[in-house]
């Protein structure tokens, strides 16, 4: 078993998949407004509102998630108004649900105030606080200094393979 990290000169991260991640939601805004999305947050002026961000930024967040697939408009109507749209959550948008949950434990533990976190998300069932953990496929939990990396399908050698 051979770490990949041993031969990190010889390959490119070129099309990182963390990079990319960002490229779709790697700003303040974007992040907030899909925390607002799994809150329940629908319109727009919620949106704005409740992130704290002006009207064109929210409205290029939400164009941006909704391109990138995280979100869909779904038009409704209220009456004597024109039609608006709402925004939901997509499958690809409730994938992302893992990485805020580890961002706000994070917080939680290294960035809440003195009183403590703001919210805290329990468990319908038990009432557990729920938290992120890193498991392996067979559903070990994996600790920091207990994996390795290995190279993927998609990896770019910047050097020729010497092994």
């Amino acid at each position: 078993m051979t770490d990949l990290l041993e031969e990190r000169d010889a390959w490119s991260m070129a099309n990182c998949s963390i990079a990319r991640a960002l490229d779709v939601v790697g700003t303040r805004s974007a992040l907030l407004i899909m925390r607002e999305a799994f809150f329940g947050t629908r319109r727009f002026d919620d949106f704005a509102r409740r992130v704290g961000i002006g009207e064109p930024a929210t409205a290029a967040r939400l164009k941006e998630l909704t391109q990138a697939g995280l979100l869909e408009k779904a038009p409704y109507r209220e009456s004597g108004q024109r039609t608006r749209y709402a925004y939901e959550i997509t499958d690809k948008g409730r994938a992302l649900l893992p990485v805020l949950q580890a961002l706000r434990q994070w917080g939680d533990a290294w960035a809440a105030d003195e009183p403590g976190p703001p919210v805290v998300v329990r468990h319908k069932e038990c009432g557990a606080r729920v938290r992120v953990a890193q498991r392996c496929e067979e559903g070990h939990e994996v600790v920091a200094g207990d994996s390795f990396v290995e190279a993927g399908p998609g990896l770019i050698r910047s050097e020729p393979d010497t092994a």
